[in-house]
């Protein structure tokens, strides 16, 4: 898939400026109390911009140039790496590791188990995976969980919407896991 980071930011740019929320996903990760955060499928970074504006330690990764030239125009103080999330490796590990925007169904089907994986390297013991994506794309809650127990992970929460309603079936979810 072909993106244009310019056009997706001001799709984000127009809702906030029409009064609307955006950061419902840096909400919920500082909820969770870190210091540091990978936003891992981090687009024009978004999520990490607002997260570091609160004085967390943020790193951004995204595979696609156009949303990485974003993020490096809107904050060029956060480092940002261009990376296939399968085969990521920054040699550390963070308190929190997010995939907002339907990180996981934009892998080649049939690398779901090795983007968990890839991310689940990166987050430090006791610290946690939270991903929101739709449910009506193939890839299901079952098969995420199963790839997160398969990379150690153990499930802390699920919500239907980053506001933390209760989830209850529906098309959507975010789920919390945690590393032990």
């Amino acid at each position: 898939m072909k993106w244009n980071g310019e056009e997706y930011q001001q799709r984000f740019d127009r809702i906030e400026g029409e009064g609307g929320d955006v950061h419902g996903e840096a909400d919920l990760v500082r909820s969770l109390g870190p210091a540091t955060v990978l936003d891992a499928g981090c687009g024009t970074g978004r999520v990490a911009v607002e997260l570091a504006r609160h004085g967390l330690a943020v790193t951004g990764v995204d595979v696609d140039e156009s949303m990485l030239a974003v993020a490096r125009r809107l904050a060029p103080e956060i480092p940002w790496h261009r990376c296939d999330l399968v085969r990521l490796d920054l040699g550390e590990t963070f308190d929190v590791v997010v995939m907002a925007g339907n990180v996981p169904l934009f892998t080649p089907p049939g690398t779901e188990a090795e983007l968990v994986a890839g991310v689940a390297r990166h987050v430090r013991p006791g610290g946690h995976l939270v991903a929101g994506f739709s449910l009506d794309r193939g890839y299901t809650l079952d098969a995420y969980d199963a790839h997160c127990r398969a990379a150690g992970l153990l499930p802390e929460a699920r919500y239907a919407t980053w506001e933390r309603s209760p989830f209850s079936g529906g098309d959507y979810a975010v789920s919390v896991h945690r590393m032990p």
